[in-house]
């Protein structure tokens, strides 16, 4: 049986050597214009944007409590509240209909097929 298998870039593309890492200029410009601005209240900011993002995508990554967010990350208190704060206040929903709206402007979904087809497999 042959897979049929979606390709849609977004801009997001991975890093080579297969890591899936995030850090990637191209990455971050297509992502940070869909983000609110930070506020400007009290502190300075004590972790950057992008470290809480990224513990946000190895949270929702890997499947895991937020409390189990490495410690390269910082405090998994700062990246939970972060993502609540955006999924209540709509920043996520916002961010994926930008996104879809990017696929549907640069046209039609092609699906390759991938693995043996049934003709040669035996």
């Amino acid at each position: 049986m042959s897979r049929v298998c979606v390709k849609v870039d977004l801009g997001l593309g991975r890093s080579t050597g297969g890591t899936g890492r995030w850090d990637h200029q191209r990455q971050w410009a297509v992502l940070d214009p869909l983000l609110p601005t930070a506020r400007k209240r009290g502190r300075p900011v004590e972790w950057t944007r992008r470290v809480q993002i990224n513990a946000i995508r190895w949270r929702t990554r890997t499947g895991t409590p937020c409390r189990d967010i490495p410690e390269r990350y910082r405090p998994w208190e700062s990246a939970y509240s972060l993502f609540r704060r955006w999924q209540r206040d709509g920043t996520w929903a916002r961010g994926w209909e930008k996104l879809q709206a990017r696929v549907d402007a640069s046209g039609p979904i092609t699906a390759e097929r991938t693995g043996r087809s049934p003709a040669t497999a035996g």
